[in-house]
C-alpha cells in the first residue's frame, strides 16, 4: 500500500511525495502499522486532505497528535466518530462553541462539517501508536510542517488557529503579512482551567477575517 494525498494536495505537493525522505517516512509508517496498534485507520491518514481540498482551504486548525486510544482517531484532528465519548479537550473545544456561535453543545464528536467547509483539521503527526503520544512526531513533522509553508506561499488570506505552546512554533512557518494568525491556550483541561482558553472566540474572530476579505464565513455549528 501507499500512502497518497488526495484532491490537488497531491498535484501541488508532488515533489515533496516523490522525494527519498518522504518514502523513508512511507516505508517506516508501513512497518509500523503492520508490527503495531497504530491510530487513526491506515486509509484515514489522509482524511483531512480528502474532506479540505487546497483550492477550498480557509482555515488551518492545527493539532499535534491523533488520539492514542481505540476507536478515537480519523484523520482530522480533535474530531472522533459518531458515538465515541467526546475526549477533554473536544468537550472544552465544544463548551467554548457553545459561548462564542449561542449554539448548543453538539451530539456528535464529528467535525466533517467544518472539513467540508474549507477547515483543514491537520495534526503535526499523521500517525500515533496506540497509548504512546507523540510516536510518531519526529517522523511526520518535517512533511506537515511542508504543507504548512506550502500553504502560507500558495494562498490568500487562511486563518491559522494555533492552539498551545506546540501550535505557537509553527506561527515561524506562516507570512503573517498574507494571513490570519489566532493563538490561545490549548484546550485540554490542564491549559483551560488555568485561563488560557475560554473566551477566545476563535469561532467569531475566524469569521470576522473571512468577512472582511471576502470569504463566506463557517458554519461551525454542529
Amino acid at each position: 500500500m501507499k500512502l497518497i494525498l488526495p484532491n490537488d494536495w497531491n498535484l501541488e505537493l508532488k515533489e515533496l511525495t516523490e522525494a527519498v525522505t518522504f518514502k523513508n517516512l512511507e516505508e517506516y509508517i508501513l512497518k509500523e502499522y503492520e508490527s503495531k496498534a497504530c491510530y487513526p485507520p491506515l486509509n484515514q491518514i489522509f482524511k483531512a486532505f480528502e474532506y479540505c481540498s487546497l483550492n477550498q482551504l480557509k482555515v488551518v486548525l492545527l493539532g499535534q497528535d491523533p488520539y492514542h486510544g481505540a476507536h478515537q482517531a480519523t484523520g482530522m484532528s480533535f474530531s472522533v466518530p459518531l458515538g465515541v465519548k467526546h475526549p477533554p479537550s473536544l468537550v472544552n473545544i465544544f463548551r467554548e462553541l457553545e459561548t462564542d456561535q449561542d449554539t448548543s453543545y453538539p451530539i456528535s464528536g464529528e467535525l466533517d462539517p467544518w472539513a467540508q467547509q474549507g477547515v483543514l483539521l491537520l495534526n503535526t503527526a499523521l500517525s500515533v501508536v496506540e497509548s504512546t503520544p507523540g510516536a510518531h512526531l519526529k517522523e511526520w513533522s518535517f512533511f506537515t510542517d511542508a504543507i504548512i509553508e506550502h500553504i502560507s506561499k500558495r494562498s490568500e488570506g487562511v486563518v491559522f488557529m494555533l492552539w498551545g505552546g506546540f501550535a505557537h512554533k509553527k506561527e515561524k512557518l506562516i507570512d503573517t503579512n498574507k494571513h490570519c494568525i489566532l493563538k490561545s491556550g490549548h484546550p485540554s483541561p490542564l491549559s483551560a482551567n488555568k485561563g488560557h482558553w475560554f473566551g477566545n472566540a476563535h469561532f467569531s474572530k475566524a469569521n470576522h477575517y473571512l468577512e472582511g476579505i471576502g470569504k463566506d464565513p463557517i458554519d461551525w455549528r454542529l
